[in-house]
């Protein structure tokens, strides 16, 4: 297969089969992203009929790893063990990933679009010559077609383009992180475990793991309420009472991409094409004008309120509650009525009773 041209079909297409699933880890856990697309894979592997495998390839820690992507719907796990794939490196992993494509012949296989996920998708797909379509938000198949039907925003998020393989095999896709939610787990629910002891030694790797160092980003995409602010607070000093809101809601406070190249957040509270997708059951969005990159990021969430001077701004009519004035003046009175509520004597009653 590596020897065929790009616009050759795969010569033997019926010997392809099953939904195969990137187990992201990092530190020895499975990644968000990898119960993510464990998530949306049983959903696809159902509608295909086809087995839902994941490829985990780590240390001893896999065998913990295993039993937990059984109990988020995985049926088999193909688990290749060595101590040098503990920590991701591209070589040792697209290699063995690779290798095992080409051997196994999946039908379908998804990854998350993390930055290992992005690295990875690439050097696999140029291996084992086929195609891939990038940082998806959605993703289904036509199970008479045996067709992948991968969709991302295309033009600046203007369109959704679909986008298929039809001629290569395994169709593959990376979706984003946040789009796609994790099953409910099913404790003690266990599947097939098959381990593959690596024989690649640490002198076949060109690259080398001296220290590794964790920053510490907060995670936006699993909470159930945001509170979001843009360019429209005017200043820096807008986001402590953002926090102060969030606080009094039990969320957390997430931004648009222009406050966040203005320096007033860090980036790993960005909402957006460029940064995070959230689905949160309330989403407020604080001086955010809703470009079409901001909405692609939280069009999911299920109850929207804006707060914006303009009238006519975009985010409007993606809203359930629209109001209308400044930030300043509302928000601090919201907090307020939050307060006065929390300390109700009724509300006291019901906290009591539950």
């Amino acid at each position: 297969m590596l020897n065929e041209r790009c616009s050759d079909p795969p010569k033997d297409p019926e010997n392809f089969k099953d939904f195969w699933v990137f187990l992201e880890q990092n530190d020895g856990k499975l990644s968000r992203v990898a119960l993510e697309m464990a998530g949306i894979g049983r959903k696809l592997a159902d509608k295909s009929g086809e087995k839902l495998v994941g490829i985990l390839l780590a240390d001893d820690s896999g065998y913990d790893m295993a039993n937990t992507a059984f109990e988020y719907g995985i049926d088999k796990v193909i688990f290749v063990k060595s101590p040098i794939l503990k920590h991701y490196r591209t070589i040792p992993y697209s290699t063995i990933i690779g290798n095992l494509i080409m051997e196994r012949k999946p039908n379908y296989f998804i990854l998350g679009a993390t930055h290992n996920g992005r690295d990875l998708a690439s050097r696999i797909a140029v291996k084992v010559t086929t195609g891939i379509t990038a940082d998806c938000t959605e993703l289904d198949v036509d199970p008479a077609k045996k067709l992948l039907e991968a969709r991302r925003p295309a033009f600046g998020g203007a369109i959704l383009a679909s986008i298929l393989c039809a001629r290569h095999k395994p169709q593959m896709a990376s979706a984003r992180p946040g789009i796609f939610k994790p099953i409910d787990p099913i404790p003690g629910r266990r599947g097939e475990l098959e381990v593959i002891e690596s024989n690649m030694k640490e002198d076949d790797v060109v690259t080398k793991v001296i220290s590794v160092v964790t920053k510490e980003e907060v995670d936006i995409t699993t909470s159930d309420i945001v509170v979001a602010g843009g360019l429209g607070l005017g200043k820096k000093e807008g986001f402590a009472m953002l926090e102060e809101l969030a606080k009094e809601l039990g969320g957390i406070v997430a931004a648009s991409r222009p406050a966040v190249d203005a320096g007033w957040i860090t980036r790993d509270r960005q909402v957006g094409q460029t940064g995070k997708t959230v689905n949160p059951k309330l989403y407020i969005a604080v001086g955010i004008s809703g470009a079409i990159q901001h909405i692609a990021g939280m069009k999911g969430s299920e109850f929207v309120i804006s707060i914006n001077k303009d009238p006519s701004a975009p985010i409007m009519k993606y809203s359930d509650i629209a109001i209308i004035g400044d930030a300043y003046e509302i928000v601090p009175k919201l907090i307020e009525e939050i307060r006065k509520a929390k300390a109700s004597p009724k509300n006291n009653e019901a906290a009591k009773s539950n």
